[in-house]
């Protein structure tokens, strides 16, 4: 087994990992995204993400959900080549998966402590149902910079 898929998890996998790490007085770090051509602003994202706490899990867009959201030339990558790239990255302690266009049933089961988005969002317009979540679980929402014109829609149109 390569060592990069001992990162990848079940969300009901991943919610005993956040359970142990609480008992152990650490915090989980959460997010989420396609993650489809990984490119320097997404590395710099998640170095920035994992300072925010003691671990950092990432739930990537199953192939279907990336193509229901960035339409039918999407996904570049399939999920699990996504899912293995992402856990080859020092910063990212946990990857798991998820098919749905919202994230808020994998925050309600895994409780993270911490949920980071980057720069294009804000509180407000973070998904309702995601927001009610985050709340559910007293999740606290961080808010990290976008490295300016480092996008995976710039790469592909480049």
């Amino acid at each position: 087994m390569l060592m990069a898929a001992q990162k990848i998890y079940s969300v009901q996998e991943l919610a005993a990992k956040c359970h142990l790490l609480q008992a152990q007085g650490r915090r989980l770090v959460f997010t989420n995204g396609c993650f489809d051509l990984l490119h320097v602003g997404h590395v710099r994202y998640l170095q920035a993400a994992r300072g925010c706490g003691d671990a950092l899990a990432v739930a990537v867009n199953g192939d279907a959900s990336v193509r229901a959201l960035k339409g039918p030339t999407r996904p570049i990558n399939s999920e699990a080549d996504r899912a293995e790239v992402l856990a080859a990255l020092e910063c990212v302690d946990f990857v798991t998966f998820f098919h749905t266009p919202r994230v808020d049933e994998v925050i309600r089961t895994v409780r993270p402590h911490v949920y980071v988005k980057g720069g294009d969002y804000t509180l407000e317009t973070l998904d309702p149902s995601e927001r009610a979540a985050l709340q559910e679980v007293g999740a606290v929402v961080e808010i990290v910079a976008l490295v300016p014109g480092k996008s995976t829609t710039a790469v592909v149109l480049r």
